[in-house]
């Protein structure tokens, strides 16, 4: 891989580039340009795959925490060099038209002193996120061997929601109903009531279990508790009115709407809801969370997180994107992109050293605005109309007593009244090689319409989470349901609170990769990146697994 001089140097100071026509051209090494690069690549199209920055990964890397001012600052996305003189390759045929970079980060509050020795700490600008065992993301590492270029610990404390004051485990199997005894109110209940409560839980993950079975075996032989299927009228309801049909409590359905079915927005107010979970949605992730559990012998729980961090995976992607051909040069920015005058359609960029680049298909990762042959040059921020709201901290212990790695779920309403949107947290530990031992790092997100809003709530969680300074007293305590949790709240130490803007990916003679969304996982993301490939190639398989090394279907020592 070519590695070129620091973006803003001299002309001679770039490598020149052999040959100078390729099939895709990719511009950004985010992880849906990786991935595409991947799948091109194994589809034997010729492939230049550049970045302005000196690191793979672009707004999906981790990086060192001292950059962390740098990289969120709102002036940190340096323009583009102005476009040079062409190489003699060029011709009249197209015309340069200078490209523009945007930042996509504001609003950045930090507050706290930075412990020593402060590169130690990665931060990853995805956070919080994680993966399911069984999600597609994984079995694309798998299929293309980049597993064997990551390696993934298990979020082995589990998941904990965030109560009626109380931080409360959350059972993610029908076994663990009956052990855990935290599942109800804070109010003392009868043990009839707590039976019974557990009894409809129980009966739940029963039906839920019984209709994935069927569903998998291809069963359409009808609906209904004879078949084991829920019923497509009740698959097509909303997901909370199915919950309330089964009559769980609202605590429950919380666990199931925030914790498992991971809604981000407030299901109980259907009328004002930006995104209402139907029942089908509902199960679908349930049935992710359960295939999730127990995939591979050494993850605990659902979820795991790959070491060092997320900026890891465009890495992995890259290096199979490699093998099959792909050429990277890292610290070439591209200043212009090349527009076929009688055609006016784009044929190629123009990169830092001069030198033109024609190409087939040219990707963009998002920090890009794309000139538009037939709209205002603004035009193309249009679709910057979601938000979220992102923290990252450093605290002095566990927030789970005897647990590395932890997810925290605050549903709508559970911080305070007008709270719209669910806040989660991830908390990670030196296991995952994030930050020194001793030390935890937190993610906290929440998606927002307004930087104000989004801000208020993540801040409100981490009040709830931590203490600002070492104290002794009772206030320094968090009310919990079990013994498992930590009763002294962690002290925080660094934070930094920012909002980030959320785009879509966008298919057209250059295709534009989207941003990191708002949720905990990539299913989105990985849907919009293989969705621009079936766009692109509608004849091609998305990384097909006969493209795979022979040991890429060694799964067994994914996770530990």
């Amino acid at each position: 891989m070519a590695d070129a001089s620091v973006a803003g140097g001299s002309m001679d100071d770039y490598p020149t580039i052999d040959p100078t026509s390729f099939d895709v051209v990719l511009c950004g090494t985010g992880l849906p340009e990786s991935i595409l690069a991947a799948a091109c690549a194994a589809a034997g199209k010729t492939v230049l795959h550049v970045d302005p920055d000196p690191f793979y990964g672009s707004f999906y890397s981790s990086i060192p925490l001292p950059s962390v001012p740098s990289i969120l600052s709102p002036n940190s996305s340096t323009p583009c060099p102005p476009s040079t003189t062409a190489s003699s390759s060029a011709t009249a045929a197209y015309t340069a038209v200078d490209l523009e970079r945007r930042s996509l980060y504001s609003e950045v509050e930090t507050s706290g002193t930075v412990p020593e020795p402060s590169r130690r700490f990665t931060v990853d600008l995805v956070g919080p996120r994680v993966l399911y065992c069984a999600d597609e993301a994984v079995d694309l590492l798998l299929r293309s061997g980049g597993s064997h270029h990551v390696e993934f610990k298990s979020v082995e404390g589990g998941s904990l929601i965030y109560w009626d004051g109380a931080l409360c485990p959350v059972p993610d199997s029908r076994q663990a109903i009956f052990m855990d005894s935290t599942h109800r109110s804070k109010e003392k209940l009868n043990l009839r009531d707590n039976l019974k409560e557990k009894t409809l839980l129980f009966r739940f993950f029963k039906l839920v279990q019984s209709h994935i079975a069927a569903s998998s075996s291809g069963d359409k032989d009808g609906e209904g508790e004879a078949s084991g299927k829920i019923s497509e009228e009740d698959l097509d309801l909303p997901f909370i009115e199915f919950l309330k049909k089964q009559q769980l409590q609202p605590k429950i359905r919380a666990v199931v709407l925030y914790a498992i079915a991971m809604a981000d927005y407030d299901q109980d107010a259907a009328d004002s809801c930006e995104k209402l979970l139907t029942t089908r949605d509902g199960i679908k992730t349930l049935a992710l969370y359960s295939s999730s559990i127990g995939r591979f012998a050494n993850a605990q729980g659902a979820f795991i997180y790959p070491m060092y961090g997320h900026g890891e995976l465009p890495q992995a992607f890259c290096r199979f994107a490699a093998v099959k051909g792909a050429l990277y040069v890292l610290r070439m920015p591209v200043t212009a992109l090349l527009m076929d005058q009688e055609k006016k359609r784009y044929i190629g960029t123009r990169l830092a050293s001069g030198q033109d680049i024609l190409c087939q298909q040219l990707i963009l990762g998002p920090s890009y605005k794309i000139p538009s042959l037939d709209m205002p040059a603004d035009a193309s921020d249009s679709n910057l109309t979601r938000k979220v709201a992102r923290g990252v901290c450093i605290i002095s212990s566990s927030i789970k007593e005897a647990s590395s790695n932890v997810l925290v779920v605050f549903p709508p309403k559970s911080l305070q009244e007008q709270q719209a949107t669910a806040v989660r947290a991830l908390q990670l530990s030196s296991n995952v090689a994030v930050c020194p031992p001793g030390m935890f790092m937190i993610y906290l997100s929440t998606p927002c319409t307004d930087a104000f809003t989004g801000k208020q709530y993540i801040n409100k969680a981490m009040e709830v989470l931590f203490s600002t300074q070492a104290s002794d007293d009772s206030e320094g305590h968090l009310e919990t349901t079990s013994k498992n949790i930590e009763d002294t709240k962690p002290v925080l130490i660094w934070s930094c609170v920012y909002v980030q803007e959320i785009t879509q990916g966008t298919s057209g003679t250059v295709l534009s990769c989207p941003m990191p969304d708002e949720n905990l996982d990539y299913r989105d993301i990985l849907e919009s990146t293989k969705q621009l490939f079936t766009d692109t190639y509608p004849d091609e398989e998305f990384l097909p697994r006969n493209a795979a090394p022979k040991y890429a279907d060694d799964d067994s020592d994914l996770a530990e």
